[in-house]
């Protein structure tokens, strides 16, 4: 099980995933993640609070749960999209899980908290540091967020890094070349002719031709 990566798990379920009753707007459930034994990958399952107390003792261990409550999904308007959203922006990030983006990932699970889009639900200890466990408050899915320990003084330049890719719908901004640093280009690109060494031909460097030994 890879435990130091991040993971984005889909929307909690409409059903107990013990007694099978679909859940009422607005009821307490029990959710856990499980690990999945099929894949390196993770689980959600959501129960009723009697579900709960009904489930197999015998089933996998669960990494972690928390208590939650059930919003029935809701029908949205269909709005123009001109840009990235964040929350959109962390499930894009947590699925390609690259991993130079693995920092801004998790300062932008801290911003999007601050929001009250997302809440903790819960911290796990694992090999290779801190799981921090997200769950969006009304669409219920869930991030597995790796807290990379950013130094204080990183912490702005990471925003201003999410706050360009939302800008730049996801993508790195890319710098058009200035004035200045063309013009340091092809000073440089002088330097480099002019210091290599030209290959003698048949005449030597002076022009003239060279004699046979």
């Amino acid at each position: 099980m890879a435990f130091g990566e991040s993971w984005h798990i889909k929307s909690r379920s409409h059903l107990c995933a013990v007694t099978g009753r679909p859940f009422a707007d607005g009821e307490p459930i029990i959710a856990a993640i499980f690990p999945d034994p099929e894949s390196s990958g993770w689980l959600r399952r959501d129960y009723s609070l009697e579900g709960w107390e009904q489930r197999d003792e015998a089933e996998a261990e669960k990494f972690s749960q928390w208590k939650t409550v059930y919003n029935a999904p809701v029908s949205h308007e269909r709005l123009e999209v001109t840009k990235e959203s964040p929350i959109d922006l962390l499930r894009r990030m947590v699925d390609e899980d690259e991993e130079h983006t693995e920092k801004v990932r998790f300062i932008l699970a801290v911003m999007l908290e601050r929001q009250k889009v997302l809440v903790e639900k819960d911290t796990q200890a694992v090999p290779s540091g801190i799981l921090r466990v997200y769950e969006h408050r009304k669409e219920g899915d869930v991030f597995l967020i790796r807290d990379p320990n950013v130094a204080l003084d990183q912490v702005e330049a990471m925003q201003q890094e999410v706050l360009d890719l939302l800008e730049n719908h996801g993508r790195k901004p890319v710098e058009e070349p200035t004035a200045e640093n063309a013009g340091e280009l092809f000073a440089e690109e002088e330097a480099s002719e002019e210091s290599e060494p030209q290959a003698e031909g048949p005449l030597g460097s002076d022009g003239a031709e060279k004699s046979g030994t």
